[in-house]
């Protein structure tokens, strides 16, 4: 049975409230309407779409500035950051992400992603992969979003700093690394660890 315009519309605007970074096709599937419609609501309700929310969140939620790469120069949008404990960037997959015959994303993306979320999160001007251990879990595909998140674990006997990035598509886990990240000054006593997803 189709819902009326006002409660789809009422539904869509908390839907988004929970979970702003859904995409347009994921709420046309979830209210069996077409992405046209979905459009046109959000329109109607001066809801923006998903770039412009991502960014608004993002200029909400953290305020720190990455220091050891130029912003432009992180691939992905850096969402959330919270310098040498925690950091999160979402990478939409696109047409030149991945392999024109089965619409399969090249690794070496995801792993971009990944070791620019580990660079970005260190607090420091030198921030440079040492060493990486690194695991796909599954295929991404074309259109799909990949989240990544990344905790700083440790400081190691070498004084580097060890940070764990783990990359998800609506919650499964495509992508695990972990980072030994060499860095100029000394951070021992200032890594503060947190639990990681």
């Amino acid at each position: 049975m189709k819902i009326s315009k006002v409660e789809r519309q009422r539904l869509l605007k908390d839907t988004i409230e929970a979970t702003p970074f859904i995409t347009d096709e994921k709420l046309a599937e979830k209210f069996d309407v077409s992405i046209q419609t979905i459009r046109l609501d959000r329109m109607e309700l001066s809801i923006p779409e998903l770039r412009e929310r991502i960014k608004s969140v993002a200029a909400y939620q953290w305020n720190e500035t990455v220091k050891a790469l130029p912003l432009d120069e992180v691939i992905g949008e850096i969402i959330d950051l919270d310098l040498d404990r925690r950091a999160i960037s979402i990478l939409e997959i696109k047409k030149e992400h991945v392999f024109s015959r089965n619409k399969i994303a090249r690794g070496h993306h995801l792993f971009a992603q990944a070791n620019s979320l580990a660079v970005a999160v260190i607090n420091d001007e030198l921030a440079l992969t040492a060493k990486s251990e690194i695991k796909f879990t599954r295929q991404v595909k074309a259109g799909e979003r990949v989240v990544a998140k990344a905790f700083v674990e440790d400081v190691d006997d070498k004084g580097m700093t060890v940070v764990r990035v783990n990359s998800f598509v609506d919650n499964e886990k495509v992508f695990t690394g972990l980072f030994h990240m060499y860095r100029s000054d000394d951070p021992k006593g200032d890594i503060r660890n947190e639990d990681s997803n």
